[in-house]
């Protein structure tokens, strides 16, 4: 296994070296073309009739028979925004040229700058020669050349060219950049809007990797041109190596299209193409790929990749923008099989659920519309399509409106929910014999319709009220196949409609307490409020598609109704009762916490009663007395974060969930630890307890070089469930990263086990890519 891993890195390497001279024998030459050309035309000036010319010099020394006039010493010029520095400067009346020597400044209006000991120019600066030239751009690339010369107004030729860029010398002139590019003649044409770039070299680390004799490339004035970009490679376990070469057309100016040809060394031939369309308020992609596979005895048996072996996908996207207020868009994929897109790793596609959609909405100053429909693809190696089938295929209408006047000295707002689902397959899953229905086979339609008003205020001694009243009603279209009964206790609603309503009546009562010291403040605010409801109506009788993901934490103390959709509400007379901190202090040192629970007062306690996915089992609020819950934070000014949140159980204190993290970050170092753990809830599906760690860190060991990797371990089942690591350098002109990754997956529902992935790229020119080179958490390497 080791010796084939290494075996495997040096292919990676090979690729990377090839890649290089690959990429130098077209677009590489490009940018140094476009900033010699921007330079170039520095020397064709712009200058306005009326302009002056000033001159600033020790001596001024006219000869009359020459008809030579000498500037001598610190001899500074300005004309129409040029200005020009040097030792001497001697203009020749009867030729009308400018011979300027010694230690030579010429800044042109953009910023550009030319170095020489000797330049020679026409009096309208139109042609012009150069000895000993350096050219520094205004986008810090750097160009020197032994000559320089412009000919006929529109034709540069520079001799023994260097180009490279060099962001860090603009604070650190003793930088070197780790890439050049040698050309003994540039020739850039002003007419033909190309440059000519005759045996050149590109150089990393001194030496020459990539040589061609001559290339002719169009100019930084051709925005958009038909031609090969840069290549594409990447390694896979089951792929093997992949070259793509793709094509980009210029078809129009508001059209163009990409077409990429990828050969993989173990599956063949991978055809891609994109196709994009501007409009004046919008954009619309399309996007195909395929292939027929070499060899898909090497996937796994038993899975889609393996099982299919013509494979294929086509993809939209729109976004429009109707107005200022109005949007519309889709983004919607087809594929073959349901694993074919993430095998592959094709941009954004590679998900393992893609949500394929259209939508409208709008935003006004005071209400919300947003429509949409949708479709989850779930790409897993599956050939049945189970977990795809059995997911929901609904449509969704949301509408919020506040009211813009006060009623009776309060604010009033009305939300408006109309929710579609219909599923194919049922949706079942058994833990020890208990049984959740996360989606039932068949279709239901609920419309829901909810008014709310609260005011505040405010009484002597900063006593803070909230009245709060609300009033919901729902419809419900039901057409799903009821669960077997002898799997759920829940009386299940048979009938085709159903109606509900909840009335709500509630008070907050806030009492914040600020305390000062002489480099502290503090505010502790006791918080109590309590919500008079009555009983929720047909509870477990109806599907639950929204309200499945439910966590009772210091976050979610305060809220109304802790559901987390509309299909589940909270009924019966409940309190909640807490305490909020927050410290501060002139030593940078910040603290915060929150501690609480909720209690059950009277009616019936929704999260004890039965649910088609158990969404209040185990979560602590089963009981007229909830757990405790509590959250506690520390910022310091060191770098240091430290986080700690917990749910204690209500009779024994036992840990029931806690998330703790640990962080520390400054300029060298980022580092983060979280230590996740669950107890054991078998009437929500976990029959076990959970305890995971995951840790992140990143280090600076030297100018321009990190390191860095993550890792996500799991302790119960003693097994890595992620790990990863890479090395990185970026000086902002060269940056070159190279990333392993492992993922443990134990459903066999990726077809590569593991990556590596590679990038070279070069500021100015362009990249090289092998794979993906991004890990879980890290955004930035």
């Amino acid at each position: 296994m080791a010796a084939g891993n290494r075996g495997q890195l040096n292919v990676i390497a090979t690729v990377l070296l090839a890649g290089v001279a690959a990429c130098a024998l077209a677009p590489m030459a490009i940018a140094p073309a476009q900033a010699q050309t921007r330079d170039v035309d520095s020397l064709a000036p712009n200058i306005p009739p009326e302009a002056k010319l000033i001159l600033a010099a020790n001596e001024l020394v006219y000869n009359r028979d020459t008809e030579k006039v000498t500037a001598r010493g610190a001899v500074q010029i300005n004309y129409g925004g040029y200005q020009l520095v040097a030792k001497q400067v001697v203009y020749d009346q009867k030729t009308g040229q400018l011979h300027a020597t010694g230690d030579i400044e010429f800044i042109e209006p953009t910023g550009n700058r030319v170095y020489a000991q000797e330049l020679t120019l026409s009096d309208d600066f139109a042609n012009g020669f150069a000895n000993a030239l350096r050219i520094e751009t205004t986008d810090l690339t750097k160009i020197a050349a032994t000559s320089g010369e412009r000919v006929n107004g529109e034709e540069m030729i520079l001799n023994h060219g260097v180009y490279t860029a060099c962001t860090p010398c603009a604070t650190d002139p003793t930088h070197k950049s780790l890439w050049q590019i040698k050309a003994e003649r540039v020739v850039q044409n002003g007419r033909t809007h190309t440059v000519r770039l005759e045996h050149a070299r590109f150089e990393m680390f001194g030496k020459p990797i990539a040589y061609f004799p001559m290339l002719e490339v169009p100019d930084h004035t051709v925005k958009r041109k038909s031609g090969f970009l840069f290549p594409r490679f990447e390694y896979a376990q089951k792929l093997g190596l992949g070259v793509g070469i793709p094509y980009y057309f210029a078809i129009a100016p508001d059209m163009d299209a990409t077409v990429t040809g990828t050969g993989y060394t173990r599956q063949g031939f991978l055809l891609e193409g994109e196709f994009r369309k501007a409009f004046h308020n919008g954009m619309v992609t399309l996007r195909a790929a395929g292939i027929d596979q070499f060899q898909p005895e090497v996937f796994t048996n038993g899975t889609s990749d393996r099982e299919v072996d013509g494979r294929g996908m086509i993809a939209s996207t729109g976004a429009f923008e109707i107005n200022p207020r109005w949007a519309f868009g889709w983004e919607v994929m087809a594929q073959t099989d349901n694993n074919f897109a993430r095998t592959y790793d094709l941009s954004d596609f590679d998900d393992r659920v893609i949500k394929n959609q259209v939508y409208l909405n709008g935003l006004g100053r005071r209400n919300y519309f947003d429509l949409r429909a949708f479709y989850f693809d779930v790409q897993d190696a599956d050939p049945d399509d189970v977990a795809e089938r059995q997911q929901a295929i609904p449509q969704s209408l949301d509408y919020e409106y506040i009211a813009p006047e006060a009623i009776v000295g309060g604010q009033l707002s009305a939300t408006v929910n109309l929710t579609n689902v219909e599923r194919g397959l049922l949706d079942e899953v058994d833990v020890d014999n208990s049984f959740r229905f996360p989606g039932l086979e068949g279709g239901t339609t609920r419309l829901t319709g909810e008014l709310e008003w609260k005011r505040q205020f405010v009484v002597p001694g900063g006593l803070v009220f909230t009245p709060l009243l609300a009033a919901r009603g729902d419809a419900l279209r039901l057409n799903m196949t009821a669960p077997d009964p002898t799997q759920y206790a829940g009386n299940f609603d048979t009938d085709d409609s159903a109606t509900r309503y909840m009335l709500t009546a509630g008070l907050e009562a806030r009492y914040p307490i600020l305390m000062t010291t002489d480099n502290s403040s503090h505010v502790l605010e006791p918080v109590a409020q309590v919500y008079a409801r009555p009983d929720e109506q047909l509870a477990g009788g109806l599907p639950n598609e929204d309200a499945q993901s439910f966590v009772f934490d210091a976050t979610s103390l305060f809220e109304r109704d802790k559901f987390s959709g509309f299909d589940r509400i909270e009924g019966g007379t409940r309190a909640n009762v807490g305490l909020r901190y927050t410290g501060t202090f002139d030593s940078g040192y910040t603290l915060r916490g929150i501690v609480g629970q909720s209690y059950q007062l009277a009616g019936k306690n929704s999260f004890a009663s039965p649910d088609l996915v158990n969404a209040g089992a185990n979560s602590g609020l089963e009981h007229d007395s909830s757990d405790y819950v509590s959250m506690a934070g520390i910022d310091m000014p060191t770098g240091w974060a430290l986080s700690y949140s917990a749910r204690l159980d209500r009779s024994d204190l036992s840990l029931r969930r806690t998330d703790t993290r640990v962080g520390f970050e400054n300029y060298r170092l980022q580092a983060a630890m979280t230590y996740t753990r669950i107890a054991a809830q078998p009437l929500y599906g976990a029959d076990s307890d959970q305890d995971e760690l995951q840790t992140i860190a990143a280090l600076k060991f030297r100018d321009y070089w990190s390191v860095f990797g993550s890792l996500t371990y799991d302790i119960n089942n003693s097994n890595m469930a992620r790990s990863g690591i890479g090395l990185t350098y970026d000086d902002r002109d060269t940056i070159f990263s190279i990333v392993y990754e492992n993922t443990r997956d134990t459903a066999a529902t990726i077809a590569n086990d593991w990556t590596i992935g590679a990038r070279l790229s070069f500021r100015t020119l362009g990249d090289i890519n092998i794979g993906d080179t991004t890990l879980d958490g890290f955004d930035d390497y």
